[in-house]
């Protein structure tokens, strides 16, 4: 309606000052000439009547668009108005929800209190029934918590050792079979690659007669001969009932070797007697001496080993007439020598210096009649003495476990060692001394606790042990035979290995009447 007004007002006063304009340019014309003047008042009157009639058409215009204005202006005004209504209802609804939701919540905590109450009060019950139980427990039981704890410890713990030793048996045995099959590989490819022939000797040497005749020439007169003889060359000999033969007896390979030579070139000459005997004897040395010079020159040779000490070749040699259980140690150690150095190549190992300490492991028994001490440690002094490399000197020293292994190539000597020494027809042994090894295997078995009883089987190669099922446990078993097993290594010398089986078992026995 404002608008309207306002619309009006601008219409009259745009009217009105086009009138007074109209009037203003007669009035002017007007007094331009007096002629013009009352068509001038006409012609405004007329002006004026027409403004006004157009003002009071735009008046009443303006007023039917201000009632038009006006009349949307209030239906929008009842339209929002009815619009608030609503809001207002639907806030106010939500309003009760709300109160409504708060007034459950506030029901539902007390609830909550109310059970927790409840629970607590259940929970001191409770509490108090398991002291009551425990207590029952106790004087039932007749053993305290503490008690009580400790034996379902001891429970579970014999539980957790019979699973373990079944683990460890169980890892043990695919350890054992794979390294078996490894090993086995290896060393069946080296003794594959190496067959040397074995020759057994003894401690004697048998030199063959022409005839019984000669016998007598040995002798010579009151015995001189012979006397001559075992004085200059430090062995026996043995003149007896054998046909055409005399027999030569001595623990040293040398002197015997001397002793052979030397009678039988007296043998070929035929002139026996001090002197001569004497000549003989000192040649036979000069032989026996460049020989083993030789044999140690061609044993360096043969196994590759370069650059040895004079000192090393000529003990080396010696091993030539040094026999152990009937094996030539000087072929023992150029098949050691080989078997090392072999199986190194397999493993990736020096090869060099386990064909080193194979070559040179037992050089100590060229002197061991002579040198106190074992021929492993013996050896080890010597070789050590003459600058051989210090991984050789611990593969010779070590090869019996006499020392701690400090590489590779010691345990590889030792497994080559183990290999010539076992093969079959490689060496001999006496009954007596069988019989005493196996003797000592079953000793040291029956002196550990928990064993019942014990077997040597297999020539010595094998000790079944049987435990008292008691004493001994799955667990116990296993440290057992290990413990046996490093008793049999420090305390026995012996070739290739001994196996070790502990047999523990539980009888039930029971008779029905």
């Amino acid at each position: 309606m404002e608008i309207g007004v306002l619309v009006l007002g601008l219409l009259i006063g745009l009217a009105l000052g086009t009138a007074i304009g109209v009037l203003g340019l007669n009035y002017y014309q007007n007094s331009r000439g007096k002629n013009r003047a009352e068509l001038a008042e006409a012609e405004a009157r007329r002006i004026v009547s027409t403004a006004q009639g157009q003002a009071d058409a735009t008046v009443r215009e303006a007023d039917d668009k201000a009632k038009s204005i006006l009349e949307e202006s209030e239906q929008a005004t009842l339209r929002r108005r009815r619009e608030l209504d609503k809001e207002d209802e639907r806030l106010q609804k939500r309003r009760e929800d709300l109160d409504n939701r708060f007034e459950r919540l506030e029901q539902r905590e007390q609830n909550l209190n109310k059970r927790q109450s409840r629970m607590d009060k259940q929970q001191n019950d409770l509490q108090k029934l398991e002291e009551q139980r425990l207590a029952e427990l106790q004087r039932i039981a007749q053993m305290t918590i503490d008690e009580a704890r400790k034996e379902l410890l001891g429970s579970v713990e014999r539980d957790a050792r019979s699973d373990m030793a079944r683990i460890i048996r169980q890892v043990e045995a695919e350890a054992r079979e794979e390294a078996d099959n490894r090993a086995r590989d290896v060393i069946s490819l080296a003794v594959q690659r190496l067959a040397s022939e074995h020759v057994s000797e003894i401690a004697v040497s048998v030199v063959p007669l022409p005839s019984d005749e000669m016998k007598g020439r040995i002798i010579g007169r009151a015995g001189r001969n012979i006397r001559a003889f075992e004085l200059a060359t430090g062995v026996d000999v043995v003149v007896d009932d054998t046909p055409e033969a005399v027999t030569i007896s001595s623990f040293d390979p040398v002197r015997r070797e001397v002793a052979k030579r030397a009678l039988a070139k007296l043998v070929v000459d035929g002139r026996i007697h001090p002197a001569r005997i004497e000549k003989l004897v000192e040649d036979a040395q000069v032989e026996v001496e460049q020989s083993i010079r030789e044999e140690g020159e061609r044993a360096a040779y043969e196994a590759g080993i370069p650059g040895l000490h004079p000192e090393v070749i000529k003990l080396l040699g010696r091993l030539k007439f040094r026999t152990s259980y009937g094996q030539n140690q000087h072929a023992h150690s150029i098949e050691t020598a080989h078997i090392a150095g072999m199986i190194a190549a397999e493993l990736g190992a020096d090869v060099a210096t386990a064909k080193a300490g194979g070559l040179l492991h037992d050089i100590g028994k060229a002197i061991d009649h002579e040198v106190e001490g074992t021929h492993a440690l013996i050896g080890a002094d010597f070789a050590k003495r003459y600058g051989v490399n210090a991984k050789v000197v611990n593969c010779i020293a070590s090869h019996h476990h006499e020392v701690e292994q400090e590489c590779v190539e010691a345990y590889i000597v030792e497994a080559a060692d183990a290999i010539s020494g076992a093969r079959p027809g490689a060496r001999r042994e006496s009954m007596e001394t069988y019989i005493k090894r196996v003797k000592t295997l079953e000793d040291i078995a029956n002196s550990f606790q928990g064993v019942e009883q014990s077997y040597a089987l297999q020539a010595g190669r094998e000790v079944r042990i049987i435990v008292r099922p008691d004493v001994v446990d799955d667990f116990s078993s296993l440290q057992l035979a290990r413990e046996i097993a490093r008793k049999i290594e420090e305390s026995m010398q012996y070739p290739g290995q001994i196996k070790v089986q502990v047999i523990r078992e539980t009888r039930a026995v029971d008779f029905a009447k």
